[in-house]
């Protein structure tokens, strides 16, 4: 029996007989990065070497250029597919379809000689993700478990607005988040019209000029080197300073500070401290949302991926029992 897609011990996730995608698989010529996040960019530099082709969405490149220098890409072969626009390889056709979860992120679709459809989704946001029919389908299973149920109500947007405001009342508001997410915060403030200044370092700066090239909305942001920015924090001024979460140790101690994680599924804001959020802003789907996109896609076969952090086990299980799919977490 041939093995149209599997998730290999090194993070792979194989489609076809041609595609690799988030990891190097040294049997596969073409490589896809869905996304720029570090967990789907694994053995990128092996690829380059290797691969005939590396492809990806236009703003995942420019993504990539800002976290590994103009250079990297130019050490291999990339190439740049738009959503809904497929290619041929050899009897294989490979199309690219929107993921809601940073920009950039895609879906991918392969169609084999024999017109079996294979997917993988990528790291996705159910809410603005198109749901593909599938014969196989390859799952994130971040959120896999049923435990992880956002059963509150609340707008989250708004929930995370009025917390800034609040903050700004007593002056500097320092968010943490992860890159594309962090943006997002920016995006929701500026359209709801929060007005103080925004800070951010000179990645995040860099990463925000990005995602506003590629159509939303960021605004102007101060470096936090440059004395206006400086000037604004030493004097704990209103304005939102915006860091990766790696930095939630190192700056902004005893300040007000909010954090965006999806990792909260009880309370949509939940205080851990004097001054001290964590707001439940996720660009992940929850458990009844990849239940829902595994419904709607009617898979005769679903993998989910156990290779990055998440529940493909209890995924794999859940499929099986509430949708009679035959289901396997890999790797193994």
């Amino acid at each position: 029996m041939v093995i149209k897609a599997t998730v290999t011990q090194k993070g792979a996730v194989l489609l076809g007989k041609y595609i690799t995608c988030d990891a190097f698989d040294e049997t596969k010529p073409l490589r896809v990065v869905t996304h720029a996040h570090a967990d789907h960019m694994i053995g990128l530099k092996q690829s380059l070497k290797a691969s005939e082709k590396i492809l990806m969405t236009k703003a995942t490149k420019d993504l990539i250029d800002v976290l590994k220098g103009p250079l990297f890409l130019m050490s291999g072969f990339p190439e740049t597919l738009d959503y809904n626009k497929a290619i041929q390889h050899e009897e294989e056709r490979i199309t690219f379809f929107p993921a809601d979860h940073i920009l950039g992120a895609a879906q991918v679709l392969v169609e084999d000689a024999e017109g079996i459809r294979i997917v993988y989704t990528g790291d996705f946001r159910l809410e603005e993700t198109p749901v593909l029919g599938a014969d196989i389908l390859v799952i994130e299973a971040t959120y896999g478990s049923p435990m992880c149920k956002r059963t509150f109500k609340k707008d989250i947007k708004n929930l995370l607005i009025s917390t800034v405001e609040k903050g700004l009342k007593q002056g500097a508001v320092y968010i943490f988040s992860y890159h594309g997410k962090l943006q997002e915060v920016m995006q929701i403030l500026r359209e709801a019209k929060v007005n103080a200044p925004f800070i951010a370092p000179e990645r995040v700066l860099h990463i925000s000029k990005i995602c506003e090239k590629h159509g939303m909305h960021i605004g102007r942001l101060i470096l936090s080197e440059e004395n206006e920015a400086k000037e604004l924090l030493e004097s704990n001024s209103p304005c939102i300073a915006f860091y990766h979460m790696n930095a939630k140790n190192k700056i902004g101690q005893n300040s007000f500070c909010i954090y965006a994680s999806g990792w909260e599924f009880n309370q949509p804001c939940r205080e851990i401290a004097n001054n001290q959020y964590i707001i439940a802003l996720s660009d992940h789907s929850d458990f009844d949302e990849l239940i829902e996109y595994v419904r709607y896609s009617k898979p005769t076969q679903v993998i989910t991926d156990n290779y990055r952090v998440g529940h493909a086990e209890t995924l794999a299980k859940e499929i099986q029992k509430r949708l009679r799919t035959p289901t396997t977490p890999l790797p193994k």
